[in-house]
């Protein structure tokens, strides 16, 4: 069977990462959607409202498995038997940061690949802190965010103004 895992806050969940997970989903078997904690990140949504809201995104998604991980995501893969570890890549920054990672990960283990997947172009500039800076001014974001959250998103943003 041919897993592998797409982590990140999905602080929310953009159309990008829903694009990645759909054409992910084409590639394996099962596809774990991780919803990892990050360090250097205050998330708005708590850990279960993230998890939830990819859940309803992924609802259609039949090999798709969401869950959450507060450890390295490296080692979610060691537990979990899987090789590949997918990262999407919007910008030249990004790479920077993910071949780091790539580099430390294979130290950690070696059986672990990496794949850089970048979103299509209508999807290439949104950013989840983008999405929330939009929604705290008004500004319509369903063009950004997956229909099955949009409520929540709004909701969470324009009610902390």
């Amino acid at each position: 069977m041919r897993k592998c895992v797409y982590p990140g806050s999905f602080d929310p969940m953009s159309n990008g990462h829903l694009d990645i997970i759909r054409r992910i989903s084409k590639m394996f078997d099962e596809v774990h959607v991780l919803v990892s904690y990050n360090m250097f990140k205050h998330p708005s949504f708590s850990v279960e409202e993230r998890v939830n809201m990819a859940k309803k995104v992924c609802q259609n998604l039949t090999n798709v498995v969401v869950t959450a991980y507060d450890g390295l995501v490296v080692n979610y893969c060691k537990e979990n038997n899987i090789q590949v570890i997918v990262r999407g890549m919007r910008n030249y920054s990004d790479y920077e940061s993910e071949f780091s990672l790539f580099q430390y990960n294979r130290d950690i283990y070696s059986e672990v690949e990496t794949i850089l997947m970048m979103p299509t172009s209508k999807n290439q500039f949104v950013s989840s802190s983008a999405i929330k800076e939009l929604v705290t001014f008004g500004v319509d974001i369903k063009k950004y965010v997956p229909k099955e959250i949009l409520d929540e998103v709004v909701k969470k943003f324009q009610s902390s103004k």
